[in-house]
């Protein structure tokens, strides 16, 4: 079964193991839905979850103080897929969007997905020939989502209209 990656280990948080997630979810709240994570396929009961600042702050099990929650950094946290809460329409996994090529609608390639930041709109980084464009993912901009064919389709006008170069 694939897994999916919910977020990346920043940093520890404090001296009793507790470490800094940046979520790749809609919400840092989803994280209280978590019952265990993986972390390179070894299973972590979740002890306790806070969230602030877009931020989420996680106790483990097996992670009683800071040396160990140091071991942790920069490690990305999965889900068995089949435990991810079902999204409405029109919402993705961030996982599931990186690494798409984006396109205007007459097919002309942009680049690739590289990041997304969560804000009230999300915030898409795109690689464009080793230069990274920003570009919110506000309404009018991105017109399709193709997730199993790992492409998103952009309106040429809208995008020119916004992006950060």
């Amino acid at each position: 079964m694939s897994e999916l990656t919910v977020g990346e280990i920043l940093k520890p948080q404090g001296i009793r193991g507790e470490v800094k997630v940046k979520p790749f979810t809609d919400s840092a709240e989803t994280f209280r839905s978590f019952k265990s994570l993986l972390i390179d396929g070894a299973e972590y009961k979740v002890l306790s979850v806070r969230t602030g600042d877009g931020f989420v702050y996680l106790g483990l099990r097996g992670v009683p103080d800071r040396n160990a929650a140091e071991l942790l950094r920069g490690k990305q946290l999965t889900i068995p897929r089949g435990e991810a809460p079902a999204l409405p329409e029109g919402s993705y996994y961030i996982a599931d969007l990186l690494g798409s090529r984006i396109e205007t609608e007459e097919g002309e390639p942009l680049g690739v997905l590289k990041d997304i930041t969560q804000a009230a709109t999300d915030i898409y980084t795109l690689d464009m020939g080793g230069r990274d464009v920003l570009f919110p993912a506000a309404k009018g901009v991105i017109t399709t989502v193709d997730v199993s064919a790992q492409k998103i389709v952009v309106n040429k006008k809208r995008f020119e209209e916004v992006a950060v170069l």
